[in-house]
């Protein structure tokens, strides 16, 4: 710094002193930046997104509902979602109540629950009419048009060229000759179509039941479509269009906005490679003991989804 001297003004240079600041201005500098480093740290970690939360899939006891479950299950996984399947004694109230974000089941079987009443039988009909019965706050996925458990009637082949063809056409054609046999506790139609048979006769297993029928015991034996214990030598009837029996196809119902939109596109896409013969083949295997996680997890290798 240069300084005006005496009269003549003769500058002479200054070297300036250096700032002081008292420690408690320095401290309190220190502690600001500091401050400032810690939000700055904080909201990036703020900004770095958690693993998604587990969604619990609701089942039943039932073996069958346990497999669809975990079918689910690994599409969920496969997109990245936590899963646990839990058994409920009653899934649908636990999707009601929260206990629950998922509960798959079978289209007609709910909507005999929530709407007993209510007619239809083709599968987009039941499918229908189920998304206008839903409890508040709950929907539906897309069901699986190829993946059906519905009732079904078994016959032997004999019975197939006897009547000239395999259709519940036929069946009902020959009502008063039906001699229905049927699981012990399976719930059966009391009717297909026009046809009201006779209250069923009732076997300990499907092993007698089908024994009875190859005997001829009864004529008609109560199974479904994805049933895997049907034996070599016994058919089931085809249901035509328009359909005799009401259909029963899988779906995933899920709580409304909780789930978020890549969740629903992977319940949705497991209706596009789901199909009944699938679901036959990894029943069989549920009987002589198999997981049902790995079986769903196989399935999904071999039916890939997300393509």
């Amino acid at each position: 710094m240069l300084r005006a001297a005496g009269r003549s003004r003769r500058w002479i240079a200054v070297r300036p002193r250096p700032l002081q600041y008292p420690g408690a201005v320095v401290a309190r500098w220190v502690r600001l930046v500091f401050a400032a480093v810690l939000a700055v740290s904080m909201s990036a970690c703020a900004a770095s997104p958690g693993p998604p939360p587990e969604v619990v899939i609701a089942a039943s006891g039932e073996p069958d509902s346990v497999l669809l479950a975990n079918l689910y299950g690994a599409a969920l996984r496969y997109y990245g979602t936590p899963v646990r399947v839990q058994e409920f004694d009653d899934p649908l109230a636990a999707l009601d109540s929260g206990e629950a974000l998922i509960a798959p089941g079978l289209t007609g079987e709910l909507l005999d629950r929530l709407s007993p009443d209510t007619a239809g039988r083709s599968d987009e009909a039941v499918y229908k009419a189920l998304l206008g019965v839903l409890p508040e706050g709950v929907t539906a996925g897309d069901y699986a048009t190829a993946a059906e458990d519905k009732p079904a009637v078994a016959v032997t082949e004999d019975t197939v060229d006897a009547w000239g063809g395999h259709t519940l056409t036929q069946l009902v054609s020959k009502c008063e000759q039906l001699r229905f046999g049927r699981v012990a506790g399976a719930q059966t139609p009391s009717a297909v179509g026009a046809c009201r048979a006779s209250k069923p006769r009732e076997f300990p297993d499907s092993a007698a039941m089908f024994a009875a029928l190859r005997s001829n015991q009864i004529n008609a034996a109560w199974s479904s479509s994805a049933d895997p214990a049907v034996p070599v030598g016994v058919v089931l009837l085809d249901d035509r269009k328009p359909a005799l029996i009401r259909g029963e196809n899988a779906l995933p119902l899920y709580r409304r906005n909780e789930l978020d939109p890549q969740q629903m596109v992977a319940l949705n896409e497991v209706a596009g490679v789901l199909d009944t013969a699938a679901l036959k083949g990894m029943r069989a295997q549920l009987a002589d003991g198999a997981d049902p996680r790995a079986l769903a997890d196989a399935w999904l290798a071999e039916n890939p989804i997300g393509n």
